[in-house]
């Protein structure tokens, strides 16, 4: 196994992590596929997915109201390509829609949004109780950009990420160093996927919810494209900053027991449009997946 899934990360040009898990309660060591699953990676946007968790913990104890209304103000967002994001002027909405947008589009605003309401102590608190023992949150999408531009010497962000993907300027960020920024191994995301849908994670009725969410994801470029079927549900959480391209996610075929799946990887060449790396994802996650699928039992 490990032969096969180097060969996938070799042919895509990328440094690959993967871990792979059928969704039990219970799982043999023998019921799962691994690659470097201990190492520690940037996490890039994958952090809003325990952050969700922490946010549907706080709500399960009535510190959160999920329907508050609030107003993301024009002039204090963090950027991005996608969602509130973009957006011109200011936004109201529920709090939990504002969770939806940071989940199903991965917006950036939005995610530093709820992370700024509920604190890194909280989160942190969160992944120590979930067992996360290798995963560490140090702060969100601003601060990753910061980084960016500090170690680019970018004026802003755009420039900042114009020059990190020129390849004859061979840049590299603090952003992509597990020891610098937010960083998970892929075992400890398979661990926060089952906890999700085994109803560990939070409540039944908030599990139920993040997985509803999850399937909601607009991005289908990665992980759900090695399992293009319409019978097949894929529940995923994209992570993109620059040459770090990830996805963690649950796929679930008819009538079998579902399986979490991490895939990370980092890129030789840091250009913005790597479709061969993308699809590494998705090619990865099938290898690893596929000898890990059982009926459910009847």
């Amino acid at each position: 196994m490990d032969s096969r899934l180097r060969e996938v990360f070799v042919d895509a040009g990328v440094r690959g992590w993967l871990h792979a898990v059928p969704v039990t309660e219970q799982v043999d060591d023998q019921d799962e596929r691994g690659y470097d699953a201990d190492q520690p990676v940037a996490m890039a946007s994958l952090y809003k997915l325990p952050l969700l968790v922490a946010w549907c913990r706080a709500v399960d104890a009535g510190e959160i109201d999920p329907v508050e209304r609030v107003t993301l103000s024009q002039l204090a967002r963090t950027p991005g390509p996608a969602g509130i994001s973009t957006l011109q002027d200011p936004v109201t909405m529920t709090r939990r829609d504002v969770v939806q947008m940071m989940m199903t589009l991965s917006d950036n605003a939005a995610a530093d949004s709820i992370l700024a309401d509920l604190g890194l102590d909280r989160l942190s608190g969160t992944l120590a109780a979930l067992g996360l023992h290798a995963t560490t949150v140090r702060g969100g999408t601003a601060d990753s950009q910061r980084l960016v531009i500090d170690d680019t010497g970018g004026t802003d962000l755009d420039t900042a990420v114009r020059l990190l993907a020129d390849v004859d300027l061979a840049l590299e960020s603090r952003a992509h160093d597990a020891a610098y920024t937010s960083a998970t191994t892929a075992r400890d995301m398979t661990r926060l996927l089952t906890a999700i849908w085994t109803d560990a994670a939070a409540s039944p009725e908030s599990c139920r919810w993040i997985r509803s969410v999850m399937q909601r994801q607009i991005w289908r470029h990665r992980l759900a494209s090695g399992f293009p079927h319409d019978d097949v549900v894929v529940a995923g959480k994209t992570g993109t900053l620059g040459s770090l391209r990830h996805e963690v996610g649950v796929v679930t075929f008819p009538d079998e027991v579902p399986v979490a799946v991490a895939v990370l990887t980092h890129a030789a060449r840091p250009e913005l449009a790597l479709p061969r790396a993308d699809a590494a994802i998705g090619t990865a996650a099938r290898t690893a997946v596929t000898p890990l699928r059982r009926p459910t039992r009847r």
